[in-house]
């Protein structure tokens, strides 16, 4: 997808990844997913968008979400759904769907700082929607996720940290 990244532990099987387009290199044929092309040099960075596991993608998968592609990076494989457009699913509120491997989690190799997602806060202009749209993909319960009302689509991430809890996002 032409984009490099960052990983940070946020538990045994959640991270934060910071995902940003690799000047070095090329171009993909296509438009990137998490809508990067969308980004200009001046935006702000920003939580804009989040990704669900499930065991069973094929059974989850909603058309909102997009199709089901195969992924590979260094030694990990994973199906992942991504719009054609590369698009966020409901301006962000709603996941994206990735199913791994079976095998040890990429977040088993990160540091472990002592940082843990409590919650995720989704605000939406369309609640409603977005909590239906959770049931049909049988999100897990956790960590939690709370979706509220809100002008726009924003997100943000509720983490524990060795120094109290902090937030990550807009409001």
């Amino acid at each position: 997808m032409g984009t490099h990244n960052r990983l940070l532990r946020l538990g045994d099987t959640v991270y934060l990844e910071v995902i940003a387009p690799d000047p070095d290199a090329p171009p993909p044929l296509r438009p990137r997913w998490f809508g990067i092309d969308r980004v200009s040099s001046a935006s702000a960075a920003r939580m804009a968008a989040w990704v669900a596991r499930t065991d069973d993608i094929m059974g989850v998968a909603v058309p909102e979400l997009g199709v089901v592609e195969t992924m590979r990076r260094e030694h990990h494989v994973w199906q992942m759904t991504v719009t054609a457009d590369g698009t966020l699913p409901l301006s962000g509120a709603a996941p994206l769907l990735i199913q791994r491997a079976p095998g040890i989690h990429p977040a088993h190799a990160l540091t472990d700082a002592g940082l843990r997602l409590r919650r995720l806060r989704v605000h939406h202009p369309e609640p409603a929607r977005v909590v239906a749209l959770l049931a049909a993909i049988r999100l897990a319960t956790q960590p939690e996720v709370r979706v509220v009302r809100g002008d726009t689509c924003s997100l943000v991430a509720e983490i524990d940290t060795p120094s109290g809890p902090r937030q990550l996002g807009l409001h």
